[in-house]
């Protein structure tokens, strides 16, 4: 298979560092830090979000400007992909940082249960998240917790509210959601054969179920995610000492079935997202 693998590469996420992983990046210079040198192990896309001082996520478009500067300085051409997740804030607070026009933004067009809570997006909070994207020129990456969200992400794309080349990420393994489950993964990839076969998708696993999603993704043709968002350690016994490190894993994945791995411009490509103007 020669067809480039696209990784992408989630930096931070919403938990706490000092319970978990002190590697995990907290503040914006750290950030920038940690994920050039992901960008430098193979990394294409940069899946961020930002946090306040005293670690909370926070959908602060100040922040969020701080860091896409500095990715764009330390990681020239790297897709920025923000994150409009719910854990950072409700309603249109979410999608704030839409303004800053980054290359990508994720996009959740369905609600779903969490590990303590359910995850809502509401139709009208997703038309407006997208209806944003489209008006700033931002590429969706729809954040596919179920299978609904696969046929509702189809059906916005056929209808133009999204735009462009269809990108569908499977979540797989976030507990009281669709488990790290290979018969589903399956049906995934042939439901998006089926329903949208220009389009392209990724998958990504939560926690140990990082490794073998990266595997499962890599070994069909996809793309995939990795990083300290969803994945604090290397193996049952040792943390991950990095971003990078998890970014290496995934592309030495690659190397073993023959995937090269995707450049930026690569990336940009398949995925449809021009670099923008300075």
């Amino acid at each position: 298979m020669t067809k480039p693998c696209i990784i992408c590469v989630a930096i931070t996420g919403s938990v706490p560092r000092k319970e978990n992983n002190p590697a995990v990046p907290i503040t914006v210079s750290e950030q920038v830090e940690s994920t050039q040198a992901a960008f430098e192990a193979g990394a294409a896309i940069a899946h961020c979000h930002v946090r306040n001082d005293d670690e909370t996520p926070t959908s602060d478009p100040e922040k969020f400007a701080r860091l896409m500067e500095g990715l764009q300085t330390h990681c020239p051409g790297m897709i920025v992909q923000l994150s409009t997740g719910g854990r950072s804030g409700a309603g249109a607070e979410r999608g704030g940082m839409l303004t800053l026009r980054p290359d990508m933004a994720s996009l959740s067009v369905g609600s779903n249960n969490f590990p303590t809570r359910v995850y809502e997006n509401p139709p009208d909070l997703v038309d407006w998240l997208a209806s944003e994207m489209l008006k700033y020129h931002v590429k969706p990456e729809v954040e596919a917790f179920d299978l609904s969200h696969i046929h509702n992400a189809v059906k916005m794309n056929r209808e133009g509210r999204i735009a462009g080349r269809l990108y569908v990420q499977f979540v797989m393994g976030v507990k009281n959601a669709m488990p790290v489950d290979r018969d589903v993964f399956d049906y995934y990839v042939r439901t998006m054969e089926r329903l949208a076969p220009e389009a392209q998708w990724c998958a990504a696993g939560i926690g140990a179920g990082q490794i073998v999603v990266n595997e499962w993704a890599i070994a069909a043709g996809g793309h995939t995610r990795t990083g300290l968002e969803d994945n604090m350690r290397l193996d049952r016994d040792r943390l991950a000492p990095s971003n990078a490190a998890l970014v290496a894993r995934a592309a030495a994945l690659c190397e073993k079935y023959d995937r090269p791995v995707a450049t930026w411009r690569e990336a940009r490509e398949i995925l449809e997202v021009p670099l923008r103007a300075a």
